[in-house]
């Protein structure tokens, strides 16, 4: 959950519990606080004349205020030629930190003392105070720290729109977080289909469930397969948005919704199967981004699709050897029911290229261990049919600092999933798992430009930048893919 009310602009100076003033390394204070009474002046010049950090990275000091201000912290940034957005994320997450900490309901930031001087500096620091205040404890019977900040203002001549929108995206990466830190007897595939139903009610917004009963009569026998073996029925979810023009292909986000995954006859190890629930952080992505859209109304077309379900080894549950019959057609061996992410997302994927005609496609997925192995918690992999569409991705990573890595799907993978009794198989031959199955999903998209980003390292786990949490979803690539429609 988000603990912030609201974060607002203020054109003038006023009274506040606490004024922030970015202080730079080796930068005169003098300017950055020649706005101040005479008094407030004194006040900040006696406290720096004892203080030795001379603006370090991360410091701070805290003075006591004066008659305009309870309090005055001065929050050192660094060198300011190295004032990066995702540094100014960082340091809006600790400030937020340090000034709850301090049992400080509301605090008024100086703009023009922390350069934010556009409107990208402005965005990521107003994330980073939204993403600094998120707590998961929807579960305990009691709370380990009490949320005191709850109202933040900004001093200056900032884009209130930019405001605005960065408060929405970042309740919206929350939001991500949330779902994917629901236990799965909570967060079932019924759960993800009231929400989405919840969020589509917004304007231009219709959302569309099919109900596990429907699968094989509609030709959905790949996803079928793997929601046979359990209770809850699975849904596949669809959810347009129509901002643009009816002439303007959608683009179309696919995430892949398992809310448990025991590996289903393949019995996953029992250690750590607990963290199994974050299988669904692909469609958590996806709602993130649902969300935002909703609420911003960006001037687009967009499909918003999630095939959900859990993975479980019931008695009508498939079993290796098994083959069956996708969307599109084509027919698959199923070597190992716990490779079961792939087999939904195949139909998924097919159905909605072949009913919408997206544009491009993106798909979210915690598909493959193997991507931890190759780039650990620090990016997804990235790979996709289309040049053109993969450099798109990787322009918005950079500008979002959600780091992606971009890995081959060269023909030679491609032979890899080649099936000895049906068209391929769900498991490549020998190595490059992540790959493979990117090369897997290739073959339910068409000629469509297509994307995979494979999260099962980064949509739970990274304890770092400052922002993420340290325990739980992260809610990845919502930042990314937002920034992506926008651009």
């Amino acid at each position: 959950m988000v603990v912030l009310k609201s974060v607002k602009v203020e054109s003038s100076k006023k009274s506040s519990e606490l004024l922030v003033l970015g202080r730079f390394k080796n930068v005169d204070i003098k300017k950055t606080i020649s706005f101040l009474s005479l008094e407030d002046k004194n006040i900040i010049l006696n406290a720096i004349s004892i203080d030795l950090s001379d603006g370090d990275s991360g410091d701070y000091i805290m003075i006591p205020g004066s008659s305009s201000y309870k309090r005055i912290m001065l929050f050192n940034l660094g060198d300011k030629k190295k004032l990066t957005n995702d540094k100014m994320r960082a340091f809006g997450s600790k400030l937020y930190s340090l000034v709850n900490s301090k049992k400080i309901k509301s605090m008024l930031i100086d703009t023009k003392s922390f350069n934010m001087t556009t409107n990208d500096k402005t965005q990521s620091i107003v994330e980073g105070i939204v993403l600094g205040s998120y707590k998961f404890e929807d579960y305990k019977s009691k709370k380990n720290k009490r949320n005191y900040l709850t109202q933040v203002s900004l001093m200056g001549n900032v884009d209130k729109k930019t405001v605005i929108k960065a408060q929405i995206i970042g309740e919206s990466v929350c939001f991500a977080r949330d779902l994917g830190n629901h236990p799965a007897n909570i967060l079932t595939p019924t759960y993800l289909a009231n929400e989405s139903q919840r969020i589509s009610k917004a304007k231009n917004m219709k959302c569309t469930i099919t109900d596990v009963s429907k699968f094989e009569k509609m030709g959905l026998g790949s996803f079928y397969g793997v929601a046979r073996g359990a209770k809850e029925p699975a849904k596949m979810i669809i959810v347009e948005y129509n901002g643009g023009p009816k002439s303007q292909k959608p683009i179309a986000l696919v995430g892949k919704g398992l809310t448990f995954d025991t590996g289903g006859i393949s019995l996953k190890p029992p250690a750590r199967m607990d963290e199994m629930k974050f299988d669904m952080c692909g469609s958590a992505t996806v709602m993130g981004v649902m969300n935002a859209v909703s609420i911003l109304q960006p001037k687009i077309n967009i499909v918003f699709a999630i095939g959900s379900t859990e993975n479980m080894p019931g008695s009508d549950a498939q079993r290796p050897g098994d083959i069956v019959k996708a969307y599109n057609g084509k027919t698959i061996e199923v070597l190992n029911t716990d490779a079961e992410g792939r087999l939904v997302l195949a139909d998924v994927l097919s159905y909605v290229n072949k009913n919408y005609k997206p544009q491009y496609m993106i798909d979210f997925a915690t598909l493959t261990g193997a991507v931890l192995v190759a780039l650990g918690h620090r990016a997804s992999g990235l790979m996709g049919n289309n040049d053109k569409l993969i450099n798109k991705i990787q322009k918005s990573s950079k500008a979002t600092d959600e780091k992606v890595w971009e890995l081959p799907l060269w023909p030679e993978y491609t032979k890899e999933i080649q099936g000895k009794y049906a068209d391929i198989q769900n498991l490549g031959k020998a190595g490059a798992g992540t790959i493979t199955a990117g090369a897997f999903l290739k073959e339910f998209v068409g000629d469509t430009p297509w994307c995979h980003l494979d999260i099962a390292g980064t949509a739970w786990g990274p304890k770092e930048p400052e922002y993420q949490p340290k325990v739980g979803a992260t809610g990845v690539a919502v930042r990314l893919i937002y920034h992506l429609l926008e651009n």
